[in-house]
């Protein structure tokens, strides 16, 4: 067997359901996924937890369909979610270099700490901080700044953060499922990570993951996070709309969606029509899927709508060289994707895996594993670049054997996961 990092394991908590995954690095710096979980979600409105006991049962239910398939004891769990008030605020450091006049790691750490440090009004707490640029000497920027000689640098950072309470919360209901909460991620940025290239990041592009409770939205320019948003409402609300439209049930109107959704009611040029059962003598009821399709048509525009208010809050929606890549359920409909092109004036295509690992690679291409699939990414790297050692489990379990740690087995978290494109990339 190939030596690996220590075990990383990710959870992607969404409205309607609940991605675990959990992955190791290669001694050749790759990515092997062990194991692939999948529930429904339950306590989880609109990205949040609001009970506690079901979101316990769920996350419970995930993590002993992990447990079944690994080696290892399950310690800590990085989460990827998206509640309506998660954002980020740009925060800028500066500081001066010594008597040498060159940038050192010193220097770039002191500012990153200050940024880390910052207190947030409102009862916030940071998660996550991202340097977007360097300026040096008021004048040269620099991505990567240390070596370059100057008297004054300038640091600018992405903050994402969340309400303190959530982040309680979720430490919460881990605790009670008997793990440590490590990372928290913000599930767009998990997903851009899956789902956009750096030269699709180099040139601007937009991240969309319209779920069931929230639509999520990242932006990117210059390979650099320039904005997100959480929408907070989604595929449930198209339900709801064609529940009271069709006058039915929430269960059937979901499966209308599903199996007959379409994004734009024009263009359907058929009449063919969908047949409502009814019980308890109820006389069944018939709904074009033209109709269909403009109940549907109304509120996608409506989110649209709302994502283009954060392309412009953004100041880079002139520059979106590559366009939308879409994400999350909602996604599946049909003419989804002209509809986004008309609405935004920008391209669009659908999501897929930049990414891959090195095993389980058609089973990484079902769309509803990306989120998850980017915040293994991301917890890897993280755990390469720190060589993060966790604790060893206090008991294995019966009929297992524990994996053997072997040092000195990774290569620099650079290259990470490669960067053959033709290896990358899936068409």
């Amino acid at each position: 067997m190939a030596s690996k990092t220590n075990l990383s394991v990710v959870v992607d908590i969404g409205t309607a359901k609940m991605v675990a995954m959990a992955g190791v690095a290669t001694a050749e710096g790759k990515m092997e996924i062990l194991a692939v979980a999948q529930v429904p979600s339950a306590g989880i409105k609109r990205g949040l937890i609001f009970n506690l006991a079901d979101a316990t049962e769920a996350l419970t239910a995930v993590l002993e369909q992990l447990d079944q398939q690994l080696e290892e004891e399950i310690d800590v769990v990085d989460i990827a979610c998206a509640g309506k008030h998660m954002h980020t605020i740009d925060y800028k450091a500066t500081r001066f270099t010594g008597d040498g006049g060159v940038v050192t790691n010193l220097d770039i750490d002191e500012l990153y700490n200050e940024a880390k440090s910052l207190k947030i009004k409102g009862d916030y707490r940071i998660i996550k901080v991202i340097p977007t640029s360097f300026i040096i000497d008021d004048e040269i920027e620099e991505l990567k700044p240390v070596g370059a000689t100057g008297r004054k640098i300038e640091a600018r950072y992405k903050l994402v953060i969340m309400p303190d309470r959530d982040y309680q919360i979720l430490n919460r209901v881990l605790e009670s499922v008997g793990v440590q909460l490590g990372e928290v991620y913000h599930s767009s940025l998990a997903l851009a990570e899956a789902a956009l290239s750096k030269p699709e990041k180099e040139m601007g592009a937009v991240v969309l993951d319209i779920g069931a409770g929230t639509t999520n939205l990242a932006i990117y320019y210059d390979n650099a996070l320039i904005h997100t948003a959480v929408i907070p409402f989604a595929g449930a609300v198209i339900t709801n709309d064609l529940k009271a439209g069709c006058s039915t049930f929430k269960e059937k109107a979901e499966l209308l969606k599903v199996r007959y959704g379409q994004a734009l009611g024009d263009q359907i040029k058929s009449e063919d029509t969908v047949t409502i059962a009814k019980n308890n003598g109820w006389e069944p009821k018939e709904i074009t899927i033209r109709s269909l399709a403009y109940i549907i048509q109304a509120r996608l525009e409506e989110i649209v709508d709302c994502v283009v208010t954060e392309i412009e809050k953004s100041g880079v929606e002139d520059r979106l060289g590559t366009g939308v890549v879409l994400a999350g359920g909602t996604s599946n409909l049909g003419h989804i994707i002209t509809l986004v092109k008309f609405h935004t004036g920008l391209d669009a295509r659908k999501a897929h895996p930049v990414i891959l690992p090195v095993n389980r690679r058609d089973e990484v291409k079902n769309p509803e594993l990306l989120t998850a699939l980017g915040a293994l990414k991301l917890s890897l790297t993280k755990n390469v670049a720190e060589e993060r050692i966790l604790p060893e489990p206090k008991q294995s379990k019966p009929g297992r054997g524990l994996m053997t740690n072997v040092k000195g087995a990774l290569q620099s978290a650079i290259n990470f996961f490669g960067d053959d494109n033709e290896d990358l990339e899936l068409n």
